[in-house]
């Protein structure tokens, strides 16, 4: 109460009639609140925040109240997420967007630095930048007043470009040709707020991006610029932006992954980011960032991982802050274990990148002090991020056959994974059962206990997801469950997924669901017994969907894998016979043999092949309809075809009715 009471008086002042004494309120307030939150709270409850921009919007207010107004609005929300909050509810930026239209230059800088604070907070919706249409355009022009309105309109531009959208409009009002020429600013904090801009403006943006690469400035390129400041003499903000701005170039296509000023300049520099020497954000941005350059190119993940000992530098992310390390302040020390999992989360995307092609990497990281037991670790991290970081690092090993049967094994690695897989936000559900599936080829030794654990529920659950992703992984990992496996595996996946789901999913409107459902289908129906005995069970609904997917408007891939199901079926003892009493069908692979698509033809000469074999039981009756039916004109005429392949297989179908 005495506080407030202390507090009052300022505010008190705000409505003295004398406008003299109404300035010197504001200086003395403007005095009291700097460096000191208490006191900014206590005036936004007294209400001094309606009252300045009152003052600050009234005509007869005289330019310097105006200005000092604008300046204690910006130390007030210097302070607190809650007080931008309650200068946000006072409508403060459309009166502050306002004041730019003043001719006077002060009180503009006042007005813009006060939107510079508030726009960089994080409780403040982008969007009020773009509400009025005549806003950015404005800003545009204002950007040639003074070093002051360059660095606090790059700031606001870099804080409010979130995406796509925010990215044209800028671009449309000329973003790029504006803010080019700051970048040799004699003011290191313009040229820096430049540089922030180009980079938010260039991520994932190809029209941007290859814009960028043809601007000049002073007689120089700009990828030429950017080099120069990422050079080690400049500060290390300054490096790593530039090398971000190269990144996001290479990334969206406008300078080439073998480009000079990527592998000698931007890499390097990204790897020296990761060193022990660097603030943890410094090597937080830099193992992330380089994490996104190298992610496509395998020639870029090489070169990475034998730069400066880059793959055990990243070990160190493990061990941070290290008692060793002489911390002498005692704020950073608290900072650096509050973000520790940052790093780990940094670590762990960059690994996933250098491991996603090259079999001798993976061997690397997996060799590197207790990584497996780290990943294993971060699977169970409180942090949502740090997990889904771990599981991407453990999927990009997983594509190793050679880590699957050892170091996977080792650690028992399917444990934690199945226990991600149980309650996990579908970020992290997509990439884990990306993972299942790779562990559940048939080479992979975790297969046995994973199927013990209940996978087969968990995946068939998977299969009836919103999510498409979902559906596929929930699908594949299915499909690779039953390549090769015992009858009773196969059972339990017809019987956990149910013959209404499993046609559900061959009329899916995701081409990659039906694919792996037919892969599933092909799957189990392979090895005679096992081709018999679901086709005594399910056969009726397996034929009927096999008919309409051959009816069906669909790519030569998809018939070709349903021939090919039909071909399995063709090859069992009793299973035959529902080919050869179902002229319907008969009538459609008669169709496919003189098909233009030589892969649909050769798919549809299995099935024949199948059927007419005469090793087996009733082969004359099944050669006699097939004959009435014109199949063996049919094949005289493929034994001339110019396809070898196709060529041969007629002659060996034709043999069966010789012998």
């Amino acid at each position: 109460k005495e506080v407030t009471a202390s507090s009052r008086h300022y505010v008190d002042r705000l409505f003295d009639p004398d406008p003299q004494k109404v300035l010197q309120g504001v200086i003395d307030m403007k005095n009291a609140v700097i460096g000191n939150n208490k006191q900014k709270a206590n005036l936004i409850v007294l209400g001094a925040v309606p009252r300045l921009l009152y003052l600050l919007q009234q005509e007869t207010s005289s330019t310097e109240l105006k200005t000092e107004c604008a300046v204690v609005l910006g130390s007030l929300a210097m302070g607190t997420e809650n007080n931008v909050k309650s200068l946000l509810d006072c409508h403060i930026i459309p009166a502050l967007l306002q004041g730019l239209l003043s001719p006077d230059l002060k009180f503009i800088e006042a007005c813009l630095r006060c939107l510079r604070t508030i726009f960089t907070s994080p409780v403040t919706p982008e969007e009020l930048l773009y509400t009025d249409a005549t806003v950015i355009p404005h800003l545009m022009a204002l950007l040639s007043r003074s070093r002051y309105t360059q660095e606090y309109i790059c700031q606001i531009f870099s804080h409010c470009c979130k995406g796509p959208d925010h990215q044209t409009i800028l671009f449309n009002h000329g973003a790029v040709q504006n803010i080019a020429h700051l970048l040799t600013s004699v003011s290191y904090k313009v040229r820096m707020q430049a540089l922030k801009c180009f980079s938010v403006l260039a991520f994932e943006n190809p029209q941007v991006s290859m814009t960028l690469v043809n601007v000049l400035v002073d007689g120089e390129l700009l990828p030429q610029i950017f080099v120069k400041m990422l050079q080690r003499d400049k500060p290390i903000e300054m490096q790593l932006t530039s090398a971000k701005c190269l990144t996001y170039m290479c990334r969206a296509g406008a300078i080439r992954t073998d480009d000079n000023c990527i592998v000698l300049k931007t890499l390097p520099c990204l790897v020296r980011m990761c060193s022990k020497e660097r603030l943890l954000e410094e090597r937080v941005e830099g193992a992330e960032t380089l994490a996104y350059l190298i992610e496509p190119d395998v020639e870029l993940q090489r070169i990475a991982s034998i730069t400066d000992h880059l793959i055990a530098m990243l070990a160190d992310y493990f061990k941070y802050p290290s008692s060793v390390s002489a911390i002498t302040d005692i704020k950073r020390l608290d900072h650096d274990l509050k973000h520790a999992h940052e790093l780990r989360q940094a670590a762990f995307k960059l690994y996933a990148s250098l491991g996603a092609n090259d079999e001798d990497i993976r061997k690397k990281i997996i060799e590197t002090e207790n990584m497996m037991d780290r990943i294993v670790t971060g699977l169970s991290e409180s942090s949502v991020k740090v997990r889904l970081a771990a599981v991407r690092c453990l999927h990009s090993l997983s594509r190793s056959v050679q880590q699957l049967r050892t170091s996977f094994q080792d650690h028992a690695v399917w444990k934690p994974l199945m226990k991600v897989l149980q309650n996990a936000p579908d970020e992290i559900l997509v990439v884990a059962s990306s993972m299942l599936c790779n562990l559940l080829l048939e080479f992979s030794p975790s297969k046995e206990p994973i199927l013990e654990s209940g996978a087969v529920e968990l995946l068939c659950g998977l299969t009836q997801s919103e999510n498409p992703a979902l559906r596929v992984n929930g699908i594949w990992a299915l499909m690779n469950m039953a390549f090769q496996a015992e009858q009773k595996i196969k059972a339990d996946i017809l019987r956990s997924l149910s013959t209404e789901q499993l046609f559900r999913l061959l009329s899916d409107s995701d081409l990659n669901v039906l694919m792996k459902t037919l892969g599933l289908l092909r799957n189990l129906l392979s090895t005679r017994p096992h081709i018999d005995k679901i086709m005594s069970t399910h056969g009726k609904q397996i034929m009927q969907a096999v008919t309409l997917i051959l009816e069906g408007e669909h790519n030569i891939e998809v018939k070709e894998q349903t021939l090919c199901i039909l071909a399995n079926i063709a090859d069992g003892t009793t299973a035959k016979e529902l080919i050869m009493t179902n002229d319907d069908i008969l009538q459609k692979i008669k169709y496919y043999m003189g098909h233009s698509h030589v892969k649909l033809q050769l798919a549809a000469m299995f099935c024949i092949s199948n059927l007419v074999w005469n090793e087996e039981e009733g082969s004359q009756e099944r050669q006699d309809k097939l004959r009435d039916m014109g199949i063996v004109d049919i094949l005289h005429k493929l034994s001339q075809s110019p396809d070898s392949n196709l060529c041969d297989k007629a002659k060996t179908a034709l043999q069966q009715y010789l012998a």
